[in-house]
């Protein structure tokens, strides 16, 4: 009897090498989501141009970085500026990588990322600093009792404020980047980069501030008011800020899926995520108002339980992204736009990473290698899309754009399709018989390609393809939706010559 190993070895996938043009292709190809739609260009409208728009933004949060430069530095000082911040930016790369692995399934593009930091670093913080110091005074001034003046500040002004000027980066996303927010992972994700962003311009103040007061009591360096203020604000709570405005992004994420039917909903769900948000906020913001013990109750009863209960909400959310791709792809593989493999390996986070390993190393160079790996990738993304935008659609969450955005996917799809397939049912293979993961990267690659499997592409040999084959019918619209919900079927994929192969499979 033969040994399983060999067999699979033999029957391991030829990966076509990248050559000069298709590397250009697949360098060229659009990488986000979204991309790749004609659009034509309106002439004499320059506020409608994404160039100008783009930089308005990024000069609008740079001059609102500055001017909270100023401030924090004046406040601080020019040494409890530089402590500060030296402190306040080692919680930042924990928090970004834990947010950016619940985005690993489908990773959304990082300009949205570093405009939500950047905003609630620059721009929400310079709201909150300016509207906390007005309306403390002003309360100071009305009631004539400074005391009282802080602690209303505290616990219902900076609540309210804060909380409301970080939603404001996942509503703009949520309205002007709406195909990139599509579930509940894009609203913690996006929500806690602003929130990241934001404690740490208010960790620059509040640490230079305890080594002013450090100075100012006569010590020379950390002493007892800057080591508290650290160990409370970066050791015990370095999640407060993203937990309180995560709640916000889940009433996005949860309005994001719900159906175009319920504006109730999809209206209610983001206001109750920013109540609930400020509410927690205002809570652990009075706790000290609790008595001596009031802080650690309110900490271990409310906070590490409510932490604990969102972290595994977001979890639970990325693993039903992967769920959504095992259930909604098998029907684009039986229809011949993926490999009969492909949607197993696509739903599991270790075959996906092994297949990026794999066109990697397949190719003859690292140039190559890194194209291939990048197109994978991608390739990856668009699949992932691809199922989210079909389950949405069962629940009605779509729009008449249903049938361009599902095509625009599959053109993408089929651009990198040569070099994605072939190692994506090579690692469903790997990870279905663990005893056959040996050593990959030396082995030569068996021709002609495709051989061993279910479904072919384009003109290869081998799988009966059928010239001028047409999509069956049915896609272009919603499952359950009536007929006549966009184009009945799509065109064959242009310009690379053919539709999605025969249904027969090749001789065995």
């Amino acid at each position: 009897m033969s040994d399983p190993s060999v067999q699979h070895q033999q029957a391991r996938p030829a990966v076509p090498v990248l050559h000069a043009q298709r590397l250009d292709e697949v360098l060229g190809a659009a990488p986000e989501r979204g991309r790749g739609r004609y659009r034509p260009r309106r002439v004499g409208m320059v506020w409608r141009s994404k160039v100008f728009r783009a930089g308005a933004v990024i000069v609008a949060l740079v001059l609102c970085g500055l001017v909270i430069l100023a401030l924090v530095r004046e406040q601080t000082g020019p040494e409890g500026f530089l402590v500060g911040l030296g402190l306040a930016v080692l919680p930042v790369p924990l928090l970004m990588a834990a947010f950016r692995w619940l985005d690993r399934v489908e990773p959304g593009p990082w300009r949205n990322l570093i405009f939500s930091f950047a905003w609630g670093a620059c721009a929400a913080a310079l709201v909150a600093i300016i509207a906390n110091s007005f309306a403390t005074r002003w309360i100071a001034t009305a009631t004539a009792d400074p005391a009282s003046a802080d602690t209303l500040g505290a616990t219902v002004i900076a609540p309210v404020v804060e909380e409301s000027a970080k939603a404001a980066a996942v509503l703009l996303i949520f309205l002007f980047r709406r195909r990139e927010f599509s579930g509940v992972v894009d609203g913690v994700v996006v929500a806690g980069f602003t929130a990241t962003g934001f404690a740490f311009t208010e960790n620059i103040l509040y640490l230079g501030n305890a080594f002013g007061e450090d100075q100012q009591l006569g010590s020379s360096g950390f002493a007892s008011v800057t080591a508290g203020t650290f160990f409370v604000r970066i050791v015990m709570s370095p999640f407060a800020h993203p937990l309180f405005t995560v709640l916000t992004g889940l009433g996005f994420g949860f309005a994001a899926v719900s159906a175009r039917r319920h504006r109730v909903r999809r209206i209610a769900l983001p206001v109750l995520g920013l109540l609930l948000a400020m509410g927690l906020h205002a809570l652990w913001n009075g706790s000290s108002a609790f008595g001596p013990y009031g802080f650690y109750a309110v900490y271990g009863i409310v906070m590490v339980p409510a932490f604990g209960l969102v972290t595994w909400l977001a979890i639970w959310s990325r693993q039903r992204e992967l769920r959504t791709l095992a259930a909604e792809l098998p029907a684009y593989a039986a229809a011949g736009w993926l490999t009969p493999a492909e949607p197993s390996a696509l739903s599991s986070m270790r075959a996906r990473g092994m297949a990026r390993d794999l066109a990697r190393h397949w190719q003859p160079d690292r140039t190559r290698g890194r194209a291939a790996a990048r197109a994978v990738a991608e390739y990856e993304s668009f699949a992932t899309s691809l199922a989210g935008l079909r389950r949405r659609a069962r629940h009605g969450a779509v729009g008449p754009d249903f049938g361009a955005r599902e095509r625009e996917l599959l053109h993408h799809l089929w651009q990198r399709r040569e070099f994605a397939a072939p190692a994506l049912t090579h690692a469903a293979r790997l990870t279905a018989h663990p005893g056959t993961h040996r050593a990959h990267h030396g082995h030569p690659m068996p021709t002609p390609y495709g051989n061993g499997y279910g479904y072919g592409y384009g003109h290869s040999p081998g799988h009966g393809h059928t010239p001028g084959y047409g999509q069956p019918p049915g896609y272009g619209q919603p499952p359950g939706h009536t007929p006549g919900y966009g184009p009945a079927a799509y065109p064959p994929p242009q310009p690379y010559g053919s539709a999605p192969p025969s249904h027969r499979r090749p001789p065995a």
